[in-house]
């Protein structure tokens, strides 16, 4: 399997992707603070797209032919930056470069799987691979509430932590500084939560 993202949604990906039995999952992200978290928390081996041709590295630790499941965490931002309110808000065609490169890089048969942000339209989405390929493409967002005592059963028993992806902690007051963090991806922000019983900063 291979996961482009090392967010929250990525890593627990990962690491329930090894839990269920994949033999190899391979995580990619363009921040490093993300991959070496992605390291110390998952069985996934990481790779850098920055420095890396993504799709001649899968061809190559899979013999030649791709993972056989793709998984899309990361939403349009690929490059690492965020899209703005105004690239979201405008109406404009989102241009996800993740699910083009993770069809173009799945095997022939396998499974593209979407779970990043996508609130509008797509353009330049590679119809024509998926069909020649023979690909099936699931979106997976929102049905997963009737896997919540399995999640919770597995935390339970420690095999599922979550407790690394919590970055940042502030009180309720901070909660538009909270927010920013997250959506820019500043300051190493991968989760950040809001306790009322912490006290205002300063």
């Amino acid at each position: 399997m291979a996961v482009w993202g090392a967010g929250a949604v990525g890593q627990l990906t990962a690491h329930a992707a090894s839990l269920l039995g994949a033999d190899r999952v391979i995580v990619m992200d363009p921040q490093e603070d993300r991959l070496r978290m992605a390291q110390r928390h998952t069985d996934a081996e990481t790779v850098d797209p920055r420095h890396t041709d993504i799709p001649a590295e899968l061809r190559e630790r899979t013999g030649g032919r791709g993972p056989d499941i793709c998984v899309e965490a990361v939403g349009p931002a690929w490059d690492g930056r965020p899209r703005s309110l105004a690239e979201r808000f405008i109406g404009a065609a989102e241009r996800p470069p993740a699910v083009r490169e993770a069809v173009h890089a799945c095997r022939k048969g396998g499974t593209v799987v979407v779970l990043g942000e996508f609130t509008g339209h797509v353009d330049a989405f590679p119809l024509g691979a998926v069909s020649a390929k023979g690909l099936r493409v699931r979106g997976a967002r929102q049905h997963g509430a009737g896997q919540v005592p399995a999640l919770l059963e597995r935390m339970a028993r420690d095999e599922l932590r979550t407790e690394h992806l919590v970055t940042h902690r502030l009180p309720l007051e901070e909660g538009a500084r909270g927010y920013a963090l997250f959506r820019d991806r500043r300051d190493g922000c991968v989760r950040a939560v809001f306790s009322p019983d912490l006290p205002p900063a300063g």
